[in-house]
């Protein structure tokens, strides 16, 4: 099928390249993507298909508690802000301190109805103090510092999680005006000026990653091709492979809610892999154009060797990838969705609008050669010739001569990185870890000197029973459950009575939990509150208990991954195991994939902890200090490493399966295999390093802790694993590798690449 893309293209490159025109086109209207200069629409529809808002499915406490009261008492959840005013030298007694937070508090209101809903602060008129109830009375004394120089007003946003995030905006403005002036500081958290934030230092570390990748990428490109067009022609490919999925996924947007996240992991996964698979096949492509063949039966060759292997391959990353829509978490899946659309779209380009861009271009592929690099585009890739490779002839030489000690080398730091992945603490990276200097960060700072950041995020218990009156079953252990947690000193409760709705059948407690409210302090105490105070409180009574709020969510996100976790791990590894023996036809070749691919994930996993946790070399590599790795981290760098390695061990396999079949001679296809693929392998691998580690040059602990997990493993994966380990473990095990039991020969022999002596200009579709 390959083969016959690729002659078809080749031979109908105008249309082919004006579909992918129109394509391209088309996606960069959709998605609007500023960061690549595209701006090519009036709407921005992707920006409209995601949002910062994470959603829990399976059933998860948290949202179960948040549709409750949206259902039967207070309607959509409110989307409260809280603004900051701090002085060094004045007090909420000075005359100077009220009129400058009745200043503010009146340009917040000015914004209108349809941005600001209410505004409530410390300084209500005297007249209308006798008319407060004691709750409210003593609400507004939470609202001022213990010093009296700080004092917080709540702003209620109008509209939902979208529509507060759009309104946030003209209020970060008057707040961002007002601070600094009188010698007033003033700042302003809550959950939708934190997501703007977020947004922002995202899209930062978008385009920091961007600036730093493409030009890495293409150095290293012009190195392996040796001449300009060459090495243009995959960041070009991998650009509209970005636009179109971007397009895409702005079209499924509009009816899936996407975490914003998705344009991250779309640009960095479509600059990898567009780049990678471009390059395989050009890489055959000239070597075949240097052996004698014309373009056209070039690019046949090249769709039925490189061609099959990267359509295999992809699929291959494409099936692991599908292990994050398993967990029910808009996060994971949003992931998954852009990375498995990208990577489609990857493939898609690659076997056909690669075809016709190289029959355009034809030998002028080789044009603009690079001096001393230059003169590679010129000369045939022999690789059963090993002069012809010499440092890579020289590792195949050294690894095939001392397996043993080669796999003792390469495999002992790893399993001793790996050893460190058993000391991980996971959490959630919250506020309280974003840069230096960023507003989110401050007002968390200010929030727990002065106040409690739970203010922000607070926790609410949802009881849902008949509620009665006093001295009710209910009612006793409501009370009971108040006693429990006024006595810990965690906690603040938001009010003495608890809100109960008009039916009678359902209640709320409001309550403070000092803390960053999605660190795993925090959650383990709302951990006690589910496990101990709520059992203890409500045993034997007939009513339903639900905790919920941010806290509480982020308690049943890790619950959720936990269990999902090897729920994917099977997935992926089944998946994996089962696709590799029917390619290669062997169990021992599956087996060893599978353990190759996670001592891979493993080291990266360890690292991480030995950098981010344990501080080792963080300096030097400009992170920030983090006590957790972000819960979802560890799951989803396996999804994506485990599909991303693939494509290295399939590319250096067949190679090696392809030889095999020719000559019998295991130790001489191994050697093959790696003197051909190891030098393409590692410049692939080192691209992808470059993209992936740009992004971990960003401001944002999560872009470090990703970028850099993926470009260790990859780097370590397409090094030391596919040309060190895979060979040296293939050389111990001579013709073994190839075991197949009699009672599975049945399997269908799907082989990747065309056996080398096959002539495209000979074969059935020519004649």
């Amino acid at each position: 099928m390959t083969e016959w893309l690729a002659r078809i293209c080749a031979r109908k490159a105008v249309l082919v390249l004006g579909i992918w025109a129109v394509l391209a086109i088309v996606g960069g209207i959709l998605g609007d993507d500023a960061e690549l200069g595209l701006n090519l629409g009036p709407v921005d529809f992707l920006d409209s298909a995601t949002t910062t808002e994470f959603k829990l499915g399976g059933g998860a406490e948290a949202p179960r508690a948040e549709r409750l009261l949206q259902d039967r008492l207070r309607g959509p959840k409110p989307r409260t802000e809280i603004v900051i005013v701090q002085s060094d030298s004045l007090t909420v007694e000075d005359p100077e301190f009220a009129a400058k937070v009745v200043e503010l508090a009146s340009q917040l209101q000015a914004l209108g109805p349809e941005t600001v809903s209410t505004v409530e602060h410390y300084f209500v008129p005297e007249q209308l103090l006798p008319l407060l109830t004691p709750e409210q009375l003593a609400q507004r004394e939470q609202t001022v510092s213990a010093d009296g120089r700080t004092t917080i007003m709540r702003l209620t946003l109008t509209g939902d999680f979208d529509q507060a995030l759009k309104n946030v905006e003209p209020v970060l403005d008057v707040v961002d005006e007002a601070d600094g002036e009188d010698g007033f500081r003033v700042l302003i958290v809550g959950d939708a000026s934190i997501s703007h934030e977020q947004n922002e230092l995202a899209e930062s570390d978008l385009r920091q990653g961007e600036r730093i990748g493409l030009p890495v990428a293409l150095i290293i490109l012009v190195v392996l091709f040796g001449t300009i067009v060459a090495a243009l022609m995959p960041v070009g490919l991998s650009i509209v492979c970005v636009v179109v999925a971007f397009g895409i996924t702005a079209l499924i947007g509009q009816v899936f809610d996407l975490i914003f996240f998705v344009t991250l992991m779309i640009i960095m996964i479509g600059l990898a892999v567009g780049i990678d698979y471009s390059l395989i096949i050009i890489s055959r492509y000239r070597d075949e154009l240097a052996r004698g063949l014309d373009v056209q039966a070039a690019i046949a060759r090249a769709g039925a060797t490189a061609g099959r292997t990267v359509l295999f391959s992809g699929l291959t990353v494409v099936i692991a990838l599908c292990g994050m829509l398993i967990v029910p978490f808009s996060f994971f899946q949003s992931l998954g969705i852009g990375a498995i659309l990208v990577v489609l779209v990857a493939l898609a380009a690659t076997l056909t609008l690669l075809p016709a861009n190289l029959a355009l271009h034809g030998t002028m592929i080789n044009r603009l050669p690079v001096p001393f690099f230059g003169k590679r585009s010129t000369q045939p890739d022999d690789p059963s010739n090993a002069s012809g490779h010499g440092f890579w002839d020289r590792i195949t030489r050294v690894v095939m001569r001392f397996p043993h000690i080669s796999i003792a080398v390469v495999a002992a730091p790893m399993v001793v990185a790996i050893v460190f992945y058993f000391q991980i603490d996971t959490g959630l990276n919250g506020v309280d870890v974003f840069p230096e200097g960023a507003q989110s960060r401050e007002a968390f700072e200010v929030m727990e000197q002065d106040f409690s950041f739970g203010l922000v995020y607070p926790t609410e218990i949802v009881i849902d029973g008949n509620i009665g009156e006093d001295g009710s079953p209910v009612r006793n252990a409501i009370v009971k459950l108040q006693t429990s947690l006024e006595g810990d000193q965690r906690l603040v409760l938001a009010s003495p009575e608890p809100l109960v709705n008009d039916a009678g059948d359902l209640a709320v407690v409001t309550l403070y939990i000092q803390g960053e409210s999605r660190s795993q302090a925090t959650v383990d105490v709302a951990t006690v509150i589910r496990e101990e105070y709520i059992p203890a409180a409500f045993e034997g009574v007939e009513a339903e208990v639900l905790v919920g709020g941010v806290t509480a969510e982020t308690a049943d996100v890790f619950s959720t991954v936990s269990t999902y976790t090897p729920i994917v791990f099977a997935f992926v590894l089944g998946c994996s195991f089962l696709i590799l023996m029917l390619v290669f036809r062997s169990l021992v070749i599956p087996i060893k994939a599978v353990i190759m691919n996670l001592l891979s994930v493993g080291t990266a996993y360890g690292l991480l902890v030995l950098v981010f946790q344990k501080g080792v070399a963080r300096d030097l590599l400009g992170f920030q200090e983090a006590e957790v790795i972000d819960a979802w981290i560890p799951l989803f760098l396996f999804s994506i490493l485990f599909g991303l390695s693939m494509d290295y061990h399939v590319f250096l396999l067949s190679r090696i399966r392809e030889r095999f079949d020719q000559t019998g001679d295991n130790a001489e296809a191994v050697a093959y295999g790696l003197r051909s693929t190891a030098g393409l392998i590692t410049g692939a691998a080192l691209i992808m390093v470059a993209v992936f580690g740009a992004f971990a040059a960003g401001d944002t602990i999560i872009n470090q802790q990703v970028g850099f997990g993926l470009s260790v493993a990859i780097f370590l994966d397409a090094t030391l694993v596919r040309s060190v380990l895979v060979p040296a473990t293939m050389e111990l095990l001579g013709s073994r590798n190839w075991y197949l039991p009699s009672f599975l020969r049945w399997l269908p022999d799907l082989r990747v690449e065309a056996e080398e002596g096959t002539d495209p200009r000979s074969s059935e579709l020519e004649r």
